[in-house]
């Protein structure tokens, strides 16, 4: 396994819509073993494919809070099929392809994705609470959404601003 690169705002590629996993391969696994040694070293909870360049629909997630004993978890092609309508959750939520960013968001406190296992087998997951936000918030990222699309256009704006000046900067 080795860590991969993440990309940040303002990359382009944040924006795309991730395309379908085809095949659940070797080179697939190997990607989201890279994804999670890549996530656990940033550090965080979560990562979708296109965060380290790879437009596919692929997300590796860790919302364990035991050090000593993590829960990798990967989901392939995954999607919402259920949302509790009725409860939502607040919780600060950071994203790796925006460092030093943090922002509360409101979602649903309850939902149920669907996706394909390391097999390629369908599988059906409820998820509440961190677990439910973790998983939203990474097909968000497959979807090209980001959580500055949870603030005011002028705020959003701001912040790309940020982050476009920081990269030229560091280009320079």
């Amino acid at each position: 396994m080795s860590a991969l690169p993440i990309i940040t705002l303002p990359d382009p590629l944040l924006r795309k819509v991730s395309k379908p996993v085809e095949t659940v391969d070797a080179e697939l696994l190997k990607l989201a073993d890279d994804m999670l040694e890549t996530m656990y070293d940033a550090p965080g909870i979560g990562l979708a494919a296109v965060q380290v360049g790879v437009p596919k629909r692929l997300i590796v997630l860790d919302v364990s809070e035991d050090d000593d004993t993590p829960r990798p978890m990967t989901l392939i092609n995954p999607e919402v099929l259920k949302i509790d309508g009725e409860r939502t959750r607040m919780h600060e939520e950071g994203c790796l392809s925006i460092p030093d960013f943090r922002l509360e968001i409101e979602r649903p406190a309850s939902i149920v994705v669907g996706y394909l296992d390391r097999e390629g087998k369908p599988q059906e997951l409820p998820a509440e609470g961190l677990l439910a936000t973790a998983l939203q918030h990474e097909i968000d990222h497959l979807n090209g959404k980001l959580i500055i699309d949870f603030l005011s256009r002028l705020k959003r704006d701001i912040v790309v601003r940020k982050f476009k000046k920081m990269a030229r900067e560091a280009s320079a």
